[in-house]
C-alpha cells in the first residue's frame, strides 16, 4: 500500500435512500465529497464557511450546512440533497411561486425549510423568520420566500 493510498479512507454514506461507498481523505469536506465524489451538484459552494446557506443538505432530517462537516462524520448518518428531495411541499411552493430569480440560493432555501417542517410542522411566522435567518439571497426578495413557507405551513395544517 503506498502512502497516497493510506490516506484515503472508506467510507459508507447513506445519501438519497442509496449506500454509497467511497474513499476519501480525512481532511476532505461533504459539499466536495457530494459535488466531486457523487456527482449531486444541487448543494452549492458559496462562502465555504457557514454564512449563506447554499451547501444546505438534510443530516437525519436537519439542515447541515455542507460546507461545516467532514465526509467522515457524515458516516452512519442519512443525508439527504436536493436532488432526493422528491414530491415535497416546499419545493413545489417555490416553483410555483417563483420565489427565486438565479435559483442558486434555492436548493439551501428548500433543504433548510423541509427541515423546519420536520422539525416544527407547527412553526409560527417568528419561528419562520429565525430559520430564514441562516440562508442568504441576493437575487429576489426574502418576503416571496418566506410567503412561500407560510403558504406550505398553511396548507399543511389545513390538510
Amino acid at each position: 500500500m503506498s502512502f497516497h493510498d493510506a490516506a484515503n479512507y472508506p467510507v459508507e454514506l447513506q445519501v438519497n435512500g442509496e449506500k454509497q461507498f467511497i474513499r476519501v481523505r480525512a481532511a476532505d469536506i461533504l459539499l466536495y465529497t457530494l459535488r466531486d465524489k457523487l456527482g449531486l451538484t444541487g448543494c452549492k459552494p458559496g462562502c465555504d464557511n457557514g454564512d449563506c446557506g447554499a451547501c444546505t443538505i438534510l443530516l437525519d432530517g436537519f439542515p447541515m450546512k455542507s460546507c461545516l462537516m467532514l465526509t467522515v462524520e457524515a458516516a452512519g448518518k442519512q443525508l439527504i440533497t436536493i436532488e432526493g428531495l422528491k414530491n415535497s411541499s416546499v419545493q413545489y411552493a417555490f416553483a410555483r411561486n417563483q420565489a427565486f430569480q438565479c435559483g442558486y440560493c434555492t436548493p439551501g432555501f428548500i433543504m433548510n425549510c423541509q427541515g423546519l417542517l420536520n422539525a416544527e410542522p407547527d412553526a409560527g411566522q417568528e419561528t419562520i423568520r429565525l430559520w430564514l435567518e441562516s440562508n442568504i439571497c441576493r437575487c429576489t426578495s426574502y418576503e416571496e420566500i418566506h410567503q412561500v413557507v407560510m403558504d406550505v405551513f398553511k396548507l399543511k395544517n389545513e390538510g
